[in-house]
């Protein structure tokens, strides 16, 4: 009887013996660094949590910077309470993980006359699409090269959808911090270091809990219904190298110029799950600062060794191009992957010959001058020349008596030849690569 009442206790005085590290003097007091290491790696990997299919729910995992990410995420709380723990301004969901908030180039109208003087975060995600492709070159005089990419945008999407989110790898990936948190958590347990137990455990559920809340906002595009009867939504970004040609319907062009990607959440105004998920994290820091020293060494080890596992994962993630990300959403799953052709032109006057000849617009004249507002004496002649050649449909192959005028002296009938010879390349050009589409 008094045998068998002692095998559970040598038992286990035998498993904490056979602990390893148990007789090291030496202590590993990681608590002071898991709220602030790996914090800003934490605060990016979790703005993908609305662009990947099923990362909402691949957060379970003990993952390092719980109070800068408690921090970031809890100023998007609005109330007393809130801004009282989590001081700072308020701001939208989709602006304060990335989707919103970036400013575009100004925007002109072909055929409705709209101007736009300053574009909004799809514009400059298009803007920056166009400047990463490989232009086709087109022979003439250089100066400047500038960039004409020609997008036509063939779908008009809805006025309000929710974009599929992209399918990835990240889910299977993060299997191996899921894996090692609990691996690490189950050994605490088994040589019956509760402290780090606890601690791993309590980070696994914050993350995953904060992950899920966070990540189910629901993520949209919306950009205006055009009015019954509107024209066409031809016009042009202009950039100081770079000028887009959008061609499509008023509806298609505006996803561009006026739509916007947006967050909601259940809780608005004030924002209360998402408060809730960061005064979780902050307790999980506080726990740590005052549990962790109470573990053993080998529990510190386990500790540790989830939180490095978690951050080379968070670091992965926020090392995924986000921009690259939004991109595709904007060009494969909202517009439907628009065709598109860049151009490289030597000079700024080849430039907009050679946007008139795409655009055919029905004002070319004002249009020239937006592009090309110089407005001297050799200047006017050139555009009445480049204008009188558009409306009469006729070639642009000038001869000498086009710029030998009596009206100008040598240097001024030099510079006109040389602008001609401007238009003459943009001309050719079009031909070569556009006027039999």
């Amino acid at each position: 009887m008094y045998t068998d009442m002692y095998i559970p206790l040598l038992s286990r005085s035998l498993v904490h013996s056979t602990m390893p590290l148990s007789h090291s003097s030496f202590t590993l007091n990681a608590s002071g660094v898991a709220g602030f290491f790996g914090g800003d790696e934490a605060v990016s990997a979790m703005a993908t949590v609305h662009v990947y299919q099923g990362r909402k729910w691949l957060g379970w995992y003990n993952s390092p910077g719980s109070y800068l990410v408690g921090k970031r995420y809890g100023q998007l709380a609005n109330s007393r309470f809130w801004d009282g723990l989590f001081p700072g301004v308020n701001t939208d969901p989709a602006t304060l993980f990335e989707l919103d908030g970036w400013k575009g180039p100004k925007f002109k109208g072909v055929e409705s006359g709209s101007f736009i003087p300053e574009t909004g975060h799809l514009a400059a995600l298009m803007v920056k699409e166009c400047s990463t492709k490989m232009g086709v070159e087109v022979p003439g005089r250089k100066t400047q090269p500038v960039g004409v990419t020609i997008v036509n945008l063939h779908h008009v999407p809805e006025a309000r959808m929710k974009p599929t989110q992209l399918r990835r790898y990240t889910s299977v990936f993060a299997f191996i911090p899921i894996s090692v948190s609990i691996g690490t958590c189950v050994m605490c347990a088994f040589f019956g270091d509760w402290f780090c137990f606890s601690m791993i455990l309590l980070g696994m559920f914050a993350s995953g809990i904060s992950c899920f809340v966070i990540g189910s906002g629901s993520f949209t595009f919306y950009h205006p219904v055009p009015a019954p009867g509107a024209p066409r939504g031809d016009g042009l970004l202009l950039t100081d190298n770079n000028v887009i040609v959008l061609l499509g319907e008023e509806g298609a062009v505006n996803s561009i110029t006026r739509g916007n990607f947006s967050l909601s959440f259940g809780s608005e105004p004030e924002y209360r799950n998402i408060g809730l998920c960061s005064l979780l994290l902050t307790t999980q820091f506080i726990a740590q600062l005052l549990l962790i020293p109470q573990g053993s060494l080998f529990g510190q080890i386990m500790f540790v060794t989830s939180l490095a596992v978690s951050w080379a994962y968070n670091s992965w993630l926020s090392s995924l191009d986000k921009e690259e990300i939004q991109r595709r959403l904007l060009l494969d799953v909202v517009l439907q992957q628009p065709s598109m052709t860049k151009y490289m032109l030597g000079t700024r006057t080849t430039m907009a010959v050679f946007i008139l000849l795409v655009l055919n617009p029905s004002a070319p004249g004002k249009l020239l001058d937006d592009i090309l507002p110089n407005d001297t004496k050799v200047w006017k002649k050139w555009k009445s020349t480049i204008l009188s050649r558009l409306q009469n449909g006729e070639k642009m192959h000038f001869e000498i008596t086009d710029w030998d005028d009596e009206n100008f002296d040598e240097k001024e009938s030099t510079l006109l030849k040389t602008l001609l010879g401007d238009a003459q390349a943009a001309y050719d050009g079009y031909s070569d690569h556009l006027k039999s589409r």
